[in-house]
């Protein structure tokens, strides 16, 4: 259950289709649904505005498989799975209508639903190498509803690249800057747009970029003012954070 369904109850009550007692009901169940090996959360939707997502790393492909129809039975229309393989993804799609995404390794249960940010997301890497990471967020942030605008390879090794976008990162509500190596990318979005940056660091890089350390160090630094940081391969994170801020409160 989300905050649009507990308005939808509350607007049938106010206009007679629905009694006390049944919005009652409707409201009042169960928290959360106990599997045994896992407790979903059913009113995260009612709390923050977006139902669970299931974490794939780790789980069975059986354990995902089990988690996502409960979730469906329960009126989701969309459930999104993260670091999902293709193992799993094989034996949700048995059982479940799944749309698997190789390179992100992201499997969304359902339908995708329309837009209803108030503008676009953004989502730029450095290089075709951070691709997996911005895939994450940038599935992340249509399942939340949100129109996304992938530029990809914009880097500041070829910074002609980079202003060749200057319209969509000028018109963009919030950018995601996904970059591994010394991670410069956030810093020259963060110079060029009036939004907030989420800057993402990925593991892409020689040695001395230390799996992701090199680039997130830079972006913590970063002299440009809106730069927010996520953890180093957190595209789920920053594409989740970037709905919020599309998603005002109204």
């Amino acid at each position: 259950m989300d905050q649009q369904e507990v308005r939808r109850i509350l607007e049938q009550v106010k206009s007679g289709g629905c009694s006390v007692e049944e919005a009652v009901l409707a409201l009042k169940m169960e928290p959360f649904r106990d599997m045994g090996f896992a407790k979903i959360d059913r009113h995260r939707g009612l709390r923050q505005g977006a139902a669970e997502v299931i974490y794939g790393a780790g789980k069975t492909p059986e354990q995902i498989r089990d988690i996502a129809a409960s979730m469906r039975a329960d009126g989701e229309k969309a459930v999104l799975i993260t670091r999902m393989t293709q193992e799993a993804a094989q034996v949700v799609g048995e059982a479940l209508p799944l749309s698997y995404h190789e390179i992100g390794r992201v499997g969304i249960v359902g339908d995708m639903p329309a837009p209803t940010g108030a503008g676009k997301i953004v989502i730029a890497t450095g290089g075709t190498s951070d691709m997996p990471v911005a895939e994450e967020a940038a599935l992340t942030a249509e399942v939340l509803g949100n129109e996304v605008v992938r530029l990809y390879d914009v880097g500041v090794a070829g910074l002609h690249r980079t202003l060749s976008h200057l319209e969509e990162i000028m018109s963009a509500r919030v950018i995601v800057a996904i970059a591994g190596m010394e991670g410069a990318l956030a810093s020259v979005m963060g110079g060029l747009a009036d939004c907030p940056v989420i800057a993402v660091p990925t593991s892409v890089g020689y040695g001395a970029a230390f799996g992701g350390l090199a680039a997130l160090l830079s972006m913590l630094n970063s002299c440009a003012s809106g730069v927010s940081v996520a953890n180093i391969d957190n595209g789920f994170g920053a594409g989740y954070l970037a709905s919020m801020i599309n998603h005002p409160p109204v």
